[in-house]
């Protein structure tokens, strides 16, 4: 007689709790996060792709972008080496739909003159308006923004994030 062993069974001790961490971003363009975690093949092919290497693993093995070291080029080499139909069109649509937040941590914030942020926006949506014995304060074009990413891994508090927008992913 030959026992067989549920696989399913054998899982349940091993598989974690499927939980997206709201500030979780996948890949650019991608079309939404059940599509992506549904039909993700987890090949790692495109982490080698990414010019600027913010392409890492979470804890299931799918891909996500970490901003924290460097920022998004747009480059398209992350789509063009997957295999699987899990993005929108690149030439029609948004890379993301996300906006940046900056939390009190910021220095400017904490009345410490710094616009490193600015600094490093290529498309100039952070500004810095000037107030009379003020420090300035950081504003965003949010509808302007592309989401690269560059703020966060130059902002020397870590107060720079991005987060989806509600919208995004449905």
């Amino acid at each position: 007689m030959t026992e067989t062993i549920d696989v399913a069974r054998r899982r349940f001790f091993t598989a974690s709790v499927k939980q997206v961490d709201p500030t979780t971003l996948r890949l650019p363009w991608s079309k939404s996060e059940d599509n992506f975690t549904q039909n993700c093949t987890q090949c790692q092919k495109c982490l080698p792709a990414c010019e600027t290497n913010i392409i890492k693993r979470d804890r299931q093995g799918f891909p996500y972008v970490d901003f924290s070291q460097d920022e998004c080029t747009f480059c398209q080499k992350c789509v063009d080496v997957c295999e699987v139909d899990m993005f929108d069109d690149p030439s029609t649509t948004k890379a993301w739909h996300a906006e940046v937040l900056i939390s009190d941590k910021c220095l400017a914030k904490n009345n410490i003159y710094c616009q490193s942020c600015r600094d490093v926006c290529d498309a100039r949506v952070i500004n810095f308006p000037l107030a009379l014995n003020q420090t300035p304060q950081p504003e965003i074009i949010q509808q302007d923004c592309t989401a690269c990413g560059a703020c966060v891994s130059t902002c020397p508090q870590d107060a720079m994030t991005l987060s989806l927008v509600e919208s995004s992913y449905e």
